[in-house]
């Protein structure tokens, strides 16, 4: 069962590289070279939102007990800001099947939707995780991140010439965190009230 769920676990970090960075990258270079505005001012959204998952991959690097926590909230996020908005939501809708882009964007938007939903429930297999990353029966969630720290460690040894240990990841996450979080609050008690469910993509409207 253990090895189960290893896999299970690794196959969704591998999933989440493609669906949830591989794939909006492509389809954000594609909204604009066909000018497709509503699909271009989605993945600017969500790109600003999906900041979280990257900090998330950073606390797991520095083995913040809640790591695991904040990578679903990220993923809920995410979620969150693919489907929240009306205006996008309309538009999207206008296009039929044939429409290439739009399909593709759809199909995402349902992949995303999955993958947040499938770290949810391996979350909750392994449910003292959420808050003791650290402990033994945790360890096949600090696996996945370990290429990803060698990438962050061989980048930062390039650029400045130096080591970056782990506690420097995690203060980094930590501090990172707390930006992104006055950030969210910002949005929420300011732009929410004010533009609610309203994206103004179009380019005469507001950003």
């Amino acid at each position: 069962m253990n090895v189960l769920n290893q896999l299970s676990i690794w196959l969704s970090f591998q999933l989440s590289i493609i669906f949830l960075i591989g794939i909006p990258i492509s389809l954000f270079f594609w909204s604009i070279k066909k000018r497709n505005i509503v699909v271009k001012k989605l993945l600017s959204i969500y790109w600003k939102v999906s900041i979280l998952f990257l900090i998330s991959l950073l606390l797991l690097i520095g083995k913040y007990n809640y790591a695991l926590l904040i990578i679903n909230i990220s993923t809920f996020l995410m979620t969150i800001s693919i489907w929240f908005w009306n205006d996008i939501n309309d538009e999207l809708k206008e296009y039929d099947f044939s429409n290439s882009l739009i399909t593709t964007t759809k199909v995402w938007r349902w992949s995303v939707t999955f993958i947040s939903i499938n770290f949810l429930i391996q979350s909750l297999k392994n449910f003292s995780c959420l808050s003791l990353i650290n402990s033994a029966a945790c360890e096949i969630w600090l696996q996945p991140s370990s290429k990803f720290y060698m990438i962050i460690k061989n980048l930062f040894n390039f650029l400045f010439g130096a080591d970056i240990t782990q506690p420097i990841v995690k203060f980094l996450g930590l501090f990172s965190l707390l930006i992104y979080t006055l950030g969210l609050i910002q949005w929420s008690i300011i732009k929410l009230p004010k533009y609610g469910r309203n994206s103004y993509f179009s380019e005469n409207g507001r950003n």
